[in-house]
Order: structure tokens, then sequence, then C-alpha cells
């Protein structure tokens, strides 16, 4: 109900787009999010976007470099990620996320499989 897709490996300073297609279920009237997560720590917030009117939230350590987006149309959500660096390497996950507003919008509730990025010096 949530595909992530779009990781790979890519050498510091390079990009990547990550695309995640949503069940309708899921997906209308939902604010939307991005987690990470590396062998042996917590899940990580990234960023998260509001159902309309594109209110965005990042984690500070990818502000400047990522940016979510959504298409509403095609229920997809995006992260594009620019500049990356070797400690961007993680599992990215997906989810909807209990609100457009923090705190709640670092909260996932449903969950897609993860796609794995890869960052080399």
């Amino acid at each position: 109900q949530l595909q992530a897709s779009g990781g790979g490996s890519v050498q510091s300073g390079g990009s990547l787009r990550l695309s995640c297609a949503v069940s309708k279920a899921i997906f209308g009237g939902n604010a939307m999010g991005w987690f990470r997560q590396t062998p042996g720590k917590e899940r990580e917030f990234v960023a998260s976007i509001s159902w309309s009117h594109g209110i965005t939230h990042y984690a500070d350590s990818v502000k400047g470099r990522f940016t979510i987006s959504r298409d509403n149309a095609k229920n997809m959500v995006y992260l594009q990620m620019n500049s990356l660096k070797p400690e961007d390497t993680a599992v990215y996950y997906c989810a909807k996320v209990r609100s457009y507003r923090p705190p709640l919008n670092t909260v996932g509730d449903r969950w897609g499989q993860g796609t794995q990025v890869t960052v080399s010096s």
C-alpha cells in the first residue's frame, strides 16, 4: 500500500529522487513523510508534507539539500535528494504521518518497505 523506489548508489555530492506510490485509502487527505534508518540505529524523521498547501518540515540534517513533494492526482510522494553525503546512507521509508504539524509530523503510522540509498565518498 506504500511502495518506495528510486534508491541506489551514488557518489558524494550526487543526487537521487525517491518515489513512493501510495494507495488511495492511505493517501487521501493525509500528511506524508520520509524517514530513514541505518543498522543499529532508530528510524529517524527526514521530511514531511501536508495534504494541501504544501506545508513542509525537514530534519536539520537535510535542510537545504532535500525536497519533499507530492502529486495528489497520482497518489505519489517524492524526495529529491541533492548534495548527498556518506552520512545520508540508509534505508529510506515513506510513511503516512499523524499530522502535518510538529511534533506529530515525525510520527509515522503506516509504513511501506524501504529503499536503500548508499552514498560513497
